[in-house]
């Protein structure tokens, strides 16, 4: 029987039924597998967060190309390429998109449709990314990285490791998400009698022009973390060492890369929870009744062969603090 058979309280609650079916039946009524829009700046960045994203959805029942299918696409740090990567998505109908907080205002514009899940932000209420952490409503929901939260923690910790510290430069992207992080560093900076200069960049050829001017002329550099640093993370930790600068990042691949060290939250655990929140949506629950989550668990990674090279000595006390220690 069709529809023009039903009474108009059997079409409606029809309808509304047919609202409420899980995405992952949805897709697979359309004759193929529910489909995850996967946006990252940079892939080799990426590979340790995206392998436990994947891990975490096989754990939920969800095999890459068995139950769900994963479309990774990478921005390289481009805004533009975000556009593009998000039309891409809308003109696809995936199923869910998981992406970077930095990335989430422009998918915000492209679709008010397609659940979006960002595994780290840096603050998400303050972006503008959800309305709230208990009630996010839209098509958006996530994990905080608590960036500003943890931007006096960090200056803290820097100064430990170079108490001598009173001229700080700051660097970051011109973004909302950036500028918010900035603006605590620099107050909490002042607060401590510190003289602070602030130092933006757009692409990679603004970085040497940028370490040059800094020579001789600040103690330390704190770094804003997001896609474009990410993907230009050896870049930078080399050209601060040129420079003999300490550095302060907030994740831990950085130091990796060469960099001081970092204070921040664990981003395999992130990217393993944000599979919880996808595995919810695919199954029906809508993205606005998930809560943000604030992280729990924080890692104080230091790279102590960079700490040699700048003739820097680590306290017994960061030594004990330290989740990770490079050598």
């Amino acid at each position: 029987m069709g529809l023009d058979g039903l009474s108009r309280r059997e079409t409606i609650t029809l309808l509304a039924g047919a609202a409420a079916w899980p995405v992952a039946a949805r897709a697979q009524g359309r004759g193929r597998l529910p489909t995850i829009g996967f946006l990252g700046p940079n892939a080799s960045n990426w590979t340790p967060w995206t392998a436990a994203f994947v891990a975490r959805l096989r754990e939920l029942g969800w095999i890459e190309q068995r139950t769900v299918a994963i479309d990774y696409r990478w921005s390289e740090g481009a805004p533009d390429r975000d556009s593009e990567i998000a039309a891409e998505f809308v003109r696809r109908k995936v199923d869910v998109i998981v992406a970077y907080g930095g990335a989430v205002p422009t998918l915000k514009q492209a679709t008010s449709v397609i659940p979006i899940v960002f595994p780290v932000a840096l603050d998400p209420v303050g972006m503008g990314l959800v309305a709230s952490y208990m009630r996010p409503g839209g098509n958006v929901t996530g994990l905080s990285r608590q960036s500003t939260d943890l931007a006096a923690k960090r200056l803290s910790m820097l100064r430990e490791l170079v108490p001598g510290a009173r001229r700080l430069a700051v660097m970051g992207a011109p973004m909302r998400a950036s500028k918010l992080e900035i603006d605590e560093v620099e107050r909490a900076a002042r607060g401590s009698g510190i003289e602070v200069s602030l130092l933006e960049f757009r692409r990679a050829e603004d970085l040497a022009p940028a370490f040059e001017a800094l020579k001789d002329k600040v103690d330390a550099l704190y770094v804003v973390t997001n896609g474009l640093v990410g993907t230009h993370r050896k870049l930078i930790a080399t050209s601060a060492l040129d420079v003999r600068l300490p550095t302060m990042f907030s994740s831990r691949d950085v130091v990796h890369a060469g960099g001081l060290m970092s204070y921040g939250p664990n981003f395999e655990h992130l990217f393993r929870r944000s599979a919880d929140f996808v595995d919810k949506i695919l199954r029906g629950t809508k993205p606005g009744d998930i809560p943000v989550e604030q992280p729990t668990k924080f890692d104080l990674a230091i790279n102590l062969s960079t700490a040699k090279l700048l003739g820097i000595s680590v306290s017994r006390i960061m030594y004990v603090q330290a989740t990770e220690l490079i050598e």
